[in-house]
């Protein structure tokens, strides 16, 4: 069984920054992981998505330039480096993994049904 647990999440100040950490265990190799958010009353929000393979990221325009999704070459473990953050920032955000190939190479971000494991999600809050 594929399991995700994240990790980081928190109270920090605007303008503050956040490390978040999604540790996987019982997978044997994964294609993709990735970070989405969820504000309240909202849509779960696609962020950041990394092909393990090839190392290859892609980021929300809302996060670009603030947000970095990286993984741990030793070990399947994918970080949310958060810089910058704002009050709009605020939500639960989860780890997402995804064990399945496309046909095709695929550059844009990964809808939420697209990936089959999900943590549990860490609180993130963002305020003064």
């Amino acid at each position: 069984e594929v399991q995700l647990v994240e990790s980081g999440g928190g109270l920090v100040q605007p303008g503050g920054s956040l490390r978040l950490s999604c540790a996987v265990s019982g997978a044997q190799s994964l294609e993709y992981l990735a970070w989405f958010r969820q504000a309240p009353s909202k849509e779960r929000e696609g962020l950041a998505l990394i092909n393990r393979p090839s190392n290859w990221t892609s980021h929300a325009d809302s996060v670009k330039g603030r947000f970095t999704i990286s993984q741990d070459n030793a070990k399947i473990t994918v970080y949310l480096q958060m810089n910058n953050l704002k009050p709009e920032d605020s939500g639960m955000y989860y780890c997402a993994a995804r064990q399945a190939r496309f046909a095709g190479f695929t550059s844009r971000l990964l809808r939420p049904n697209e990936f089959n494991f999900w943590g549990q999600g860490t609180q993130v809050t963002v305020s003064s």
